[in-house]
């Protein structure tokens, strides 16, 4: 059937889009599948970052256009320009304050796409997946001083301004929304739960076999390895025979940090490196993992790997910090805590958890139940009620 063969919504989706690396990648791809498979979306057009590779894996109903680069100051622009070829009757924008660029003069230039297409007489949607106001931003790598984070928090706040001037700002965590109408008056604000992609079956995990530690993100800035890699030498020397498993890539931000890692702790053994981990590998990698850990420094928003951890019944470690804390205590996830950037405090964690297989499985189903409470699809449903209200 060609695209324009059914009536309903003409969407364009503004998200970085598999292959494509770049962060809320994977949660893109979710996005535009539940989207398309809906009956009020008569066309979905995917505007993604520019790739060397082809996109091939796309849902019915649905053509991609690359319509952005990663780290260009004229992403405003060409998403404008993108937008308008379209036809697009409504636009959701998929992002975060990175999502556009790694430096910041680009990544906040590439948040007023909104605030043209608004000005440009276009319905547009947001769905902001962290607030500048709740970073600490000498801890998430973006400022290495107190002035210059003063700056950076007076420009985010201009920038979450603007943003704000779109049709609609849909947040995944309560606290957001408070922030947004206490601080800037917002009234175009909703709230919609990060959501599961999908609830794959069960894993039965033998908490008797030697334990796999798994570590996933994109690494370098606020999310370190040192601490974990500390603790898993505490262990070792303790007697424990563990396995570390670090899944993912640089952070843009910290090229070079993975390699730096695997030089300094080149001696110590039971750790291994996946790389990047495709979507279809996701599954096979979360279910031989024992236990999710989460080495971070701060926080940027709702954890999309704590949320996959969950879906597929991981019990989890992690520091009782920002908006990890946020979603364990208002989204019903279990976790054991650490103290950040303590070592000891994490093999004591560890340990403590690893020699209670009973607390394990019970702390992965209720991390089960909590992460696929709500599905992707019922979210998407939320989203598209403003996506009609926005186009009246």
């Amino acid at each position: 059937m060609d695209v324009t063969d059914r009536e309903g919504l003409r969407v364009a989706l503004v998200t970085a889009y598999p292959p494509s690396k770049t962060t809320l990648n994977e949660y893109g791809y979710h996005l535009a599948r539940h989207l398309a498979a809906k009956p009020e979306v008569g066309e979905l057009v995917i505007l993604h970052d520019e790739v060397p590779e082809p996109v091939t894996d796309l849902p019915d109903r649905t053509r991609a256009v690359p319509a952005w680069r990663y780290g260009s100051v004229l992403n405003p622009v060409r998403i404008v320009r993108a937008v308008r070829a379209s036809g697009a009757d409504v636009v959701l924008v998929n992002a975060h304050f990175t999502s556009f660029a790694a430096g910041k003069v680009a990544s906040a230039l590439g948040l007023l796409a909104p605030a043209l297409l608004r000005l440009g007489g276009t319905p547009v949607v947001v769905l902001l997946h962290n607030l500048v106001d709740t970073v600490d931003l000498e801890k998430a790598g973006f400022s290495s001083n107190r002035f210059l984070t003063r700056i950076l928090s007076f420009l985010g706040a201009l920038v979450t301004m603007m943003v704000l001037t779109a049709d609609k700002v849909c947040v995944t965590i309560p606290q957001y929304v408070d922030l947004l109408r206490n601080k800037y008056g917002a009234r175009n604000v909703y709230l919609a739960p990060h959501g599961s992609f999908e609830e794959p079956d069960p894993v039965e995990r033998d908490f008797q076999a030697t334990p796999r530690l798994l570590a996933f993100g994109k690494w370098g800035t606020y999310k370190r390895l040192e601490v974990l890699l500390d603790a898993h030498a505490v262990l070792r020397a303790q007697g424990m025979d563990v396995e570390v498993i670090v899944a993912g890539t640089d952070s843009h931000n910290a090229a070079g940090y993975l390699d730096g890692i695997k030089d300094r702790y080149r001696d110590l053994p039971g750790v291994s490196f996946t790389g990047y981990v495709a979507e279809e590998d996701v599954p096979r990698l979360f279910g031989s993992a024992t236990v999710a850990v989460f080495p971070y420094t701060s926080t940027t928003g709702s954890s999309g790997v704590l949320h996959q951890a969950g879906s597929y019944g991981c019990p989890v470690v992690l520091p009782d910090i920002g908006d990890l804390a946020e979603v364990i205590r208002t989204e019903g996830f279990e976790a054991v805590t650490f103290e950040t950037g303590d070592a000891a405090d994490l093999a004591r964690a560890l340990r403590e958890l690893l020699s209670d297989p009973a607390g394990m499985a019970s702390m992965g189903r209720a991390n089960r139940a909590a992460a696929c409470g709500i599905p992707l699809a019922d979210v998407v449903d939320w989203h598209l009620a403003h996506l009609q209200e926005c186009c009246g």
